[in-house]
């Protein structure tokens, strides 16, 4: 019988640190992620020698990158793990600083994410499926299909699924750590090209490279390296789950609602208690199927919900905040972590323009190729 993290000792995040979101360039993995990881600890006001054990989540990069970036913070001998769970790969690395810490294997772990794209291989291509025979879809077109499907159901319009792409881009336009940061109209997310189906380019999230970083710590660190309680986010749940066999239902939609629901369950708050929610929106539909399968909405409510402003910040949840995928952008190792660093900020109250007045309570939501769906809740006590 597992044991919800909210059983065990309590785990804060202490510190939080980004290198911007941008397209590929000649910077080093290892500048990304020192960069990032020299953040969190400024922030947390740790020393890199009071970090105990290092979780590194990355996809596309290399093989035993850890070693090579954190020899330039110092060799203090931790142990050191990398985690490849595609686009979940920076919450699962989340995930396992946060139940290391809870466990009581050590008082401070680091979560690491950072990505650039130089080694990307095909999963489905090397399980053997050749072409587009044997259900291999690429991403794009699956998720166009789920559009359509979305549209024919409950009557949604191509303008309304590009409201989202709208929303997202005003808010990375606020976000100096974003890859797009210019806001977009309407017209502009519809304008061609078509990547599939009704989804332009707009629409899509762009992927480049980038880093972030979390330390999370126990009581017993915070009070022993005089760190600042008032600035802790506890880490209230950890929810990892794949996906089964679904009966006529869209398996990324009912994967995210099983994990969830469980992420809330053990956390003990409702959907109705979020304040910020930092979701997998790396095509628009996702986040119209995601808020409905968490519950912040009924089934075929979100696009008038989204047009009503309840999703916007200073609404009834800020959803995306950062800018979500979409804007912020989708390193893949970095994402969950940038997640979680976002909503540390806004419980904080330290999210500057994009702050969500009286945010309290927050959800970060990762799907993962494959398909694996990793869901955290935090809250600011």
């Amino acid at each position: 019988m597992r044991t919800p993290l909210a059983q065990l000792r309590p785990v804060h995040v202490v510190g939080v640190g980004l290198h911007p979101y941008q397209r590929p360039s000649g910077t080093p993995y290892t500048q990304l992620g020192v960069h990032s990881v020299r953040a969190a600890l400024t922030d947390a006001g740790l020393r890199w020698s009071d970090v105990e054990s290092a979780y590194t989540g990355t996809a596309v990069t290399s093989m035993a990158l850890s070693r090579l970036m954190y020899r330039h913070l110092g060799a203090s001998g931790i142990p050191m793990v990398q985690v490849e769970n595609a686009s979940a790969s920076g919450s699962s690395a989340f995930r396992q600083a946060c139940m290391e810490v809870a466990a009581g294997l050590c008082d401070v772990a680091i979560a690491v994410g950072v990505d650039k794209p130089l080694n990307v291989t095909d999963p489905q291509r090397a399980a053997g499926l050749q072409n587009l025979v044997g259900d291999r879809v690429a991403p794009p077109t699956h998720f166009a299909l789920l559009a359509a499907r979305y549209m024919h159901d409950y009557g949604a319009t191509p303008e309304q699924l590009a409201a989202v792409a709208v929303k997202n881009s005003r808010n990375g336009a606020l976000n100096p750590n974003a890859q797009r940061r210019e806001p977009r109209t309407i017209e502009e997310v519809l304008a061609p090209p078509q990547i599939s189906g009704t989804l332009t380019q707009l629409q899509c999230c762009p992927i480049g490279e980038g880093a972030a970083a979390v330390i999370v710590a126990s009581d017993d660190a915070i009070a022993r390296l005089g760190l600042d309680r008032t600035r802790a986010v506890r880490v209230l749940s950890s929810a990892a789950r794949s996906e089964t066999v679904y009966d006529l239902e869209n398996f990324d939609a009912a994967l995210t609602r099983e994990t969830t629901e469980q992420a809330l369950a053990e956390a003990g708050v409702e959907a109705t208690d979020l304040d910020v929610v930092e979701l997998h929106d790396a095509f628009t539909v996702e986040e119209l199927l995601y808020v409905e399968a968490m519950g912040l909405c009924k089934p075929g409510r979100a696009a008038t919900a989204l047009e009503d402003g309840e999703f916007e910040i200073g609404g009834r949840v800020a959803v995306s905040p950062s800018g979500g995928l979409l804007s912020m952008g989708h390193p893949i190792g970095p994402t969950g972590v940038g997640q979680v660093a976002e909503v540390t900020a806004q419980l904080r109250g330290e999210a500057g323009e994009r702050q969500h007045a009286g945010a309290r309570v927050g959800l970060t939501h990762m799907v993962g190729l494959g398909a694996v769906c990793v869901v955290h809740v935090l809250r600011k006590d």
